[in-house]
């Protein structure tokens, strides 16, 4: 037994020693023959890891402003390049979007083939990857599908505010992020499965919210094996394990896949819900999409429209308590455009410039997914320059763009004014704004994101006053940050609703 322990870690550490030597010489031999991006030396074995601290994206801003907007660090194994601005990010984004297509996957999506069937994980290039998004496209995300979707969505948004109205009576805190959340899993698990997955009136979702935010969490937080891809050896023989969350809701949702088979064996069963139209589809061309990849498609999409929407609007909704001036002038915007007490349309965004500006200026301080979705090179690139080497991760750091003075006046501060008279959007063709991305890996959920985060917000706005739970003072609100695949508030926001 102890010789099988020293088998199993001294013969990884004798690879890690004798890889170290081998880059150190690498190092020196190959900047030599070509210009790679600058960035801090790396030290033996960890390289730059302990650079990152546990808030990754500010760190790794701290660095660009010494060693420039394409950054090129070596986190253990692991060449990484990240771009810090928006004209770099234009360029990896749009101009050469093609070569830093691919996907830098990380261990933990490996578990179960995930990454083999997701679209969020497959190359751009692969057939698959544009089956999926052809799907989405025509299936869920469409101008047309959406209209016709617009009933369920207000539904939801009757059962949050009575969710609200019910707290607001017992003068009762109000879990803002949790709410939100269960609202999205909600609207989604009707439009793909015709079915609640939370209690709208209840806090419950409480199991699939965690299952959820962990996955999440892990995803964002690299393991010593995506640092370090030798450790495999010690990792296949069961030392390193994480809990799997991604198994638990495959599993869930392959539950959901089997009680719908079950049902439509009945003559008289007539759907038309996204599960129906993916069951058909994996019949009529079995070789294009089986149950696999529907269970896959289900999971990317609740992990694309459901915590990065609830993130959003708690953010969104903390700033606002913080600064009580500008929660003023928002609700007297909705209230003239909408009528007081009203519930807020999705046609209505259109007539709320000034609830518009509020959600921007919340994604350019608050970004979902501060690293966007990692990618990777599967060549040698050319980027302004300096080449990136084949095998090189690639992340697009996009807090710093949204903190950059020389895009943004006073960058720290929560000013909706700044994009009063500016044509900026967040649909990936300003580069100053791109909290989904941009070119062909853009978040697919866009579309319903720009519907539905606008609505929520400007529904709780208008239907009550809010109070921060306790007697802390606005400016003493707390606004730690939780890092992961999305960026988090580390304490929930809690806010009385009051009456109007």
């Amino acid at each position: 037994m102890d010789y099988y322990y020293y088998y199993c870690y001294s013969t990884p550490l004798a690879l890690l020693l004798a890889w170290t030597l081998f880059q150190c010489f690498n190092l020196l031999t190959t900047n030599r023959s070509r210009k790679v991006p600058p960035g801090p030396f790396p030290l033996p074995i960890i390289g730059n890891l302990h650079l990152l601290g546990n808030q990754p994206h500010k760190s790794l801003a701290k660095l660009a402003d010494l060693h420039g907007p394409v950054m090129r660090l070596k986190l253990g194994q692991i060449t990484t390049v990240v771009i810090s601005s928006s004209d770099m990010a234009k360029q990896v984004l749009q101009k050469q979007d093609s070569a830093f297509s691919s996907r830098s996957i990380p261990d933990i999506a490996k578990e179960e083939n995930f990454h083999m069937f997701s679209v969020g994980w497959l190359p751009a290039s692969h057939p698959q990857w544009r089956i999926f998004r052809k799907f989405m496209t025509s299936h869920i995300f469409s101008i047309n599908k959406l209209d016709a979707s617009h009933h369920l969505r207000y539904k939801k948004m009757e059962e949050l505010v009575g969710y609200c109205k019910k707290s607001s009576q017992i003068g009762e805190a109000v879990d803002i992020g949790g709410a939100i959340f269960r609202t999205m899993l909600n609207l989604l698990s009707n439009t793909l499965f015709s079915k609640d997955l939370a209690d709208p009136y209840e806090n419950s979702g409480k199991e699939f919210k965690e299952l959820m935010e962990g996955m999440m969490m892990e995803m964002g937080k690299p393991k010593l094996v995506d640092y370090f891809p030798v450790l495999k050896i010690v990792h296949a023989q069961g030392l390193s394990r994480y809990n799997s969350h991604l198994g638990k809701l495959l599993k869930l949702f392959n539950g959901f896949i089997n009680e719908r088979l079950e049902i439509r064996k009945s003559q008289s069963y007539q759907n038309t819900d996204v599960l129906d139209a993916l069951i058909t589809s994996s019949e009529q061309n079995p070789q294009e999409i089986n149950h696999m990849h529907i269970a896959t498609l289900c999971l990317d999409l609740f992990n694309a429209g459901t915590d990065t929407s609830s993130n959003v609007v708690e953010w969104a909704m903390t700033e606002l308590l913080r600064s009580p001036d500008i929660m003023k002038k928002v609700q007297a915007e909705l209230v003239q455009v909408l009528g007081e007490g009203n519930l807020m349309e999705e046609t209505d965004v259109a007539r709320l410039p000034y609830l518009q500006c509020i959600i921007k200026e919340t994604y350019r301080m608050h970004p979902p997914a501060p690293f966007l979705v990692p990618r990777k090179v599967e060549q040698d690139v050319e980027l302004c320059g300096y080449t990136v080497p084949k095998g090189s991760k690639v992340l697009i750091n996009v807090w710093p763009i949204g903190q950059d003075s020389t895009l943004w006046e006073d960058p720290l501060m929560f000013n909706p004014d700044r994009f009063k008279d500016s044509k900026l959007d967040v649909r990936g063709q300003d580069f100053e704004l791109i909290p989904f991305g941009a070119g062909r890996r853009i978040c697919p959920g866009l579309p319903l994101a720009i519907r539905m985060v606008p609505v929520l917000l400007g529904t709780l706005l208008n239907t009550f006053k809010w109070k921060i739970e306790g007697d802390i003072a606005p400016k003493d609100m707390d606004m730690q940050e939780k890092f992961g695949l999305t960026l988090a508030k580390l304490h929930p926001l809690r806010a009385v609703p009051l009456p109007l």
